[in-house]
């Protein structure tokens, strides 16, 4: 996905990455899916699976900080709020010619719109919760998020 993505292409991705099932060890196995992805880059992030309103998986790799988890807690806030990935969310509000963080009905210290995190739906259409990735630049973060979902997906098929 390149920087200027489009609306449009972020939207199908959301649709795209739908999941048939979710559970606790599917949680498992994304929070890993997306650890090994880090480590194969050598990167560092912090890992988060919420769904069912509770978190279902947590890392944070060497190399990581309590600034990580911060960004990671305010783009998991603004999918489980808004029910679009993180980078929609900025792309959406840059178009419109403005700043997500910006807006009066926004608490910038609890929701931000930096690619990341990634809503989780089921295929039945429910919002069930957010995959969330912190610590590199956003549209990385955002990737990883992503891989890691659509490898977990072409298992579930």
């Amino acid at each position: 996905m390149h920087p200027t993505a489009s609306l449009q292409q972020l939207l199908q991705q959301e649709s795209d990455l739908q999941l048939p099932r979710f559970d606790h060890d599917h949680a498992w196995q994304l929070g890993c899916l997306l650890r090994e992805l880090a480590l194969q880059q050598q990167a560092s992030v912090v890992i988060e699976i919420h769904a069912y309103g509770q978190v279902l998986f947590s890392h944070a790799m060497a190399g990581t900080s309590q600034d990580n988890a911060h960004w990671l807690e305010r783009k998991r806030n603004s999918v489980l709020r808004f029910g679009h990935s993180s980078l929609y969310l900025g792309e959406y509000h840059r178009s419109k010619g403005r700043e997500f963080e910006l807006q009066p009905h926004i608490d910038a210290s609890r929701y931000c719109a930096h690619g990341g995190s990634f809503p989780l739906r089921l295929s039945s259409g429910g919002l069930i919760g957010a995959v969330t990735v912190s610590g590199l630049p956003q549209l990385v973060d955002h990737q990883l998020a992503c891989q890691a979902l659509a490898s977990l997906l072409a298992t579930l098929q």
